[in-house]
Formats: C-alpha cells, structure tokens, sequence
C-alpha cells in the first residue's frame, strides 16, 4: 500500500504539478537664514513614510503565470482543475513543517491577498527506435517514464512584509523539518523521510530549496521544494518525477521570476 500511495502522489504532482514592491518617499526642502525661527523649523513638514506594499489578488497574479509561449521548449503548460489541487492539499502535525506542506501542496504560504497556480511538464527521456527489440522499446519506455518530470508553481501576493515573513518561515522549516515528518494527503499518510538542503537557486530578491525524501526501498520518489520572493510576490515550485531524482528546473524559474518583473 505505501508503494501505491507513493505512486500515485508522484504522479498526482507530476500531472498537475512571484510582482510589485511599491515604495514612494517624500523629501522636503527649507529656506532659511541664520534669523529662521524655532516655530518655523518644527513646523516643517516630515518626510512621508512609504506606503506599506499592497497584495495582489487573484485576478491580478494569474496573467503573471508563465503561459505555453514562454515556457521552455518541449513543455506543456496547464492549469491544474480545482478538484486537482484540492486532492493535493496536505496536512501535518508537526507545526514547524508546516510551510514545506505547503509548498508541496499548491497552497499559499502564510496568509496571502491571492494565489494562482500552473504546471510545467516535461520529460527528460528519449522515445526507442521503431526498430529496437521489443526488450529495448521496454526498457526505452521505463526510462523515459522515469524522466517525467511535473513543476508545479503557485504564485501568492502579501500585504506589507507578508512575504518576507512568509518565506522566512519556509526557510526556517527546511532546517527544522531535516528529520523528516509526517503529511496526509486525501487520507493517506505519507512519511517524508529526511529534508535536506536543495540546488542552489539565485533568482528574485531570495530564494531557498529543499528536497524532501518520502521514498523507500521498492519506490524512489523525491520532491524539490524552492521558494523565490521577488518583492511582494513569492514563486513556489513543487518539482517531482517518478524515477525520485526532482532537478531543478532553472529554466522555467527563470522564466517565471522574470515574469513577475
């Protein structure tokens, strides 16, 4: 049963598997001689504080997606159905591992003004010769089904220092999550193994990536984990393939974080 579970949660993600600081500032100027009076330098007028950032809503985050035309090539890019993402949603009771749930689950991190989400497939393998031994064409078709890789990525926009602190707490996770947890997904419980420390990510104004092992002997299966912040705006990538070896997309973050501006 375990293997089936994790089975069917690779291919799950794998088949459906950020925008805008605003900051102003006011400056003004006085003119005045040595005579200026106290009362007239009290009265001058304070530099205005910057307005606090504004969240995006749904509506606003969905054209920032990555769209078919801007994806890398030889990939298909879907929107996952409302029914797909809610069979991914996940829960744990280990508190501090929250974020990582999450983030594997298409869900906002923290509390956000929206979120909108897509999925970037792709495969790594290569089709058989139509010449090849029906043994070889076998073994061609298990490799290339190994290759199937699914990115799934969720944008999510905060109010104020909303993504700051929400990124803060996925980071903070990632270490505090390294002995591996526990996660159900539609009912299903399903051990993560260990979390350990991702490829490295450079993207957006910060980044942070984990791999969360929850194979076991007779079925590999591993997720990477990235969240970017780029202003007000996080970008999670849920990456996962069915042979339990998640690379990191570099190129569909980049084409994603350059979106958001």
């Amino acid at each position: 049963m375990r293997s089936t579970l994790v089975r069917r949660s690779v291919v799950a993600a794998s088949a459906v598997s950020l925008a805008l600081l605003a900051t102003a500032c006011g400056s003004s100027d006085s003119k005045g001689g040595a005579k200026a009076d106290a009362s007239s330098s009290a009265a001058a007028p304070a530099a205005s504080a910057a307005p606090a950032a504004k969240g995006k809503t749904d509506a606003e985050l969905a054209p920032l997606l990555l769209t078919q035309a801007e994806a890398p090539k030889d990939s298909l890019v879907k929107a996952p159905s409302t029914a797909q993402v809610a069979a991914l949603a996940g829960t744990t009771d280990k508190a501090e591992c929250k974020p990582m749930v999450q983030a594997a689950s298409m869900a906002p991190q923290g509390t956000s003004a929206g979120v909108a989400r897509t999925q970037v497939s792709g495969t790594s393998g290569k089709a058989a010769d139509p010449n090849a031994s029906e043994a070889d064409k076998v073994k061609a078709g298990l490799e290339m089904l190994s290759g199937v890789t699914g990115t799934s990525v969720t944008l999510t926009s905060y109010d104020g220092k909303g993504a700051e602190e929400a990124f803060t707490a996925f980071k903070k996770a990632g270490t505090a999550c390294a002995g591996g947890y526990p996660m159900t997904q539609s009912g299903e419980t399903i051990k993560v193994n260990k979390v350990a420390a991702g490829d490295a990510v450079t993207a957006g104004d910060e980044a942070a990536s984990f791999v969360a092992d929850f194979g076991d002997a007779e079925t590999p299966a591993a997720a990477q984990l990235i969240v970017v912040r780029k202003g007000n705006t996080l970008a999670t990538f849920s990456v996962q393939n069915l042979g339990g070896k998640p690379v990191l997309p570099k190129d569909v973050i980049d084409a994603q974080v350059k979106k958001l501006g």
